[in-house]
C-alpha cells in the first residue's frame, strides 16, 4: 500500500481515537497534516497577538518548513498508530 493511502487511512483513524490527546500532540497532528497536504507554510501569521491558538498552530506548522510531504505523512501515520495503541 502506498504512503498516500496509509495517510488517508490514518486521517480516518484519527476520528476514532477515544482519549483526547494533549495539546502538544494535537498541535503535532495539525502541523503534520498541514505539511503533508499543503506543503510548507508560506501564509502570513495571524495579526491578532492575542489569538494564542492561531499563533501556536502557525508556529507548529512553520517549524516543519522544508520537511518533505511523504515524511510528514509517515510521521502522522506513526503518531496516529501510537495514539491508537
Amino acid at each position: 500500500m502506498d504512503i498516500e493511502k496509509k495517510f488517508l487511512e490514518a486521517v480516518e483513524d484519527s476520528k476514532t481515537i477515544t482519549e483526547k490527546p494533549s495539546n502538544e500532540t494535537l498541535l503535532q497532528l495539525y502541523s503534520l497534516y498541514k505539511q503533508a497536504t499543503l506543503g510548507d507554510n508560506i501564509s502570513e501569521p495571524n495579526p491578532n497577538p492575542f489569538d494564542f491558538v492561531a499563533k501556536a498552530k502557525y508556529d507548529a506548522w512553520a517549524d516543519l518548513f522544508g520537511k518533505p510531504k511523504e515524511v510528514a505523512m509517515q510521521e502522522y501515520i506513526d503518531l496516529i498508530y501510537k495514539l491508537k495503541n
